[in-house]
């Protein structure tokens, strides 16, 4: 009697503390009907006491994303939603498995990291913008003065418009990641893989003015759904990094193929420095640098793969990348079946008589 009334005492603390917490939590069964939830619950997920026990949780979200993600399965977390009956606020959700085929919903209120986050872009969106007029005048102004005119200036002159010209290029790159950062969907355009893949060799061509030797090799020949100006950006980014980023006489190797399982993939490879793999995971983050010193010589603005990783969010694609220091690096974007469209045949012209 002791020890039941020890495990009694016990169970009621913890349920006690639980209903308590800041976090929502819900227990279901295997059949996904509400056995408990805790009073964070109630304000964050809309369920009342005591009708709302015994129901159906999926029914009872029914119109929310919260229910179709329960439809799917509930596999992996879901992340940033507002919550059922107050868009204002925000939620991360995660099921994880509890007691016998049961389940545990788990909700947390990031709100407050939504708004900080907010802030975040309209503050470097706003920076942008008022850095863009002042830096436009004084590159502007630089050019107007010939070095000839000033011998003994010409060489500070030639750094002072390098920096200039960088300096406007990080603030078009901030304003680029300003917008893609808003964004939640692109407006879907056929993308001709052709000459957009003939583009990006030039490009590459006029940037490295034959220190490189630049390969296409388009084996897909397939066509792409999304936006052409973004996903120009984004493929455009890794061109120019692997010429920036390679040693005189090497190679950059760009190629369009198609996988096995439908899916196409747009890859650059250089037989660059290569990059240490305790790296690879941060190199989509904002201004992060192997080397400072070597981006900087390069003219990288440090934020060209963090658009590359925005643009293919928007597109449901993924970046992998496979790098060996002293070898050289490969940098592919995988796109989605959906996203793949048969090449246009090119209109034939009228037959000469």
């Amino acid at each position: 009697m002791h020890r039941s009334r020890r495990l009694a005492s016990s169970l009621h603390d913890l349920r006690h503390a639980a209903a308590h917490l800041p976090d929502a939590i819900v227990l279901l069964d295997r059949h996904q009907r509400v056995r408990w939830f805790n009073h964070a619950a109630e304000s964050l997920l809309g369920l009342r006491r005591p009708h709302d026990r015994g129901v159906f949780l999926q029914a009872r979200l029914h119109g929310t994303e919260l229910a179709d993600w329960l439809q799917g399965g509930a596999a992996e977390p879901l992340s940033d939603v507002s919550a059922p009956g107050q868009p204002s606020r925000h939620i991360n959700l995660t099921l994880l498995p509890f007691g016998h085929q049961q389940r545990l919903l788990l909700a947390r209120d990031i709100s407050h990291l939504t708004r900080l986050e907010q802030i975040r872009r309209d503050f470097v969106a706003n920076v942008s913008h008022e850095l863009r007029t002042p830096l436009t005048v004084i590159h502007g102004y630089l050019e107007l003065l010939d070095p000839e005119d000033v011998p003994a200036l010409a060489p500070v002159l030639g750094e002072m418009r390098t920096q200039s010209k960088r300096m406007g290029q990080i603030v078009e790159d901030l304003l680029t990641l300003s917008r893609l950062e808003t964004q939640d969907r692109v407006v879907d355009e056929r993308v001709p893989m052709a000459p957009l893949l003939a583009t990006l060799r030039k490009e590459a061509e006029a940037l490295s003015q034959g220190r490189h030797r630049v390969t296409l090799d388009d084996r897909a020949h397939v066509d792409l759904l999304g936006s052409p100006k973004d996903l120009h950006s984004a493929l455009s980014n890794l061109v120019s990094n692997a010429v920036r980023y390679t040693p005189t006489d090497g190679t950059i190797a760009i190629r369009w193929e198609l996988a096995p399982d439908g899916s196409a993939i747009y890859s650059v490879s250089d037989t660059g420095f290569g990059i240490p793999a305790d790296h690879l995971s941060r190199l989509t983050e904002r201004f992060y640098r192997v080397s400072s010193s070597r981006s900087r010589e390069s003219g990288g603005t440090g934020l060209g793969l963090s658009i590359v990783k925005h643009v293919l969010n928007l597109h449901q694609a993924q970046l992998e990348i496979r790098s060996t220091p002293g070898q050289g690096s490969t940098f592919a974007c995988r796109f989605g079946h959906a996203r793949v469209l048969p090449a246009e045949e090119p209109e034939s012209g009228p037959l000469e008589p």
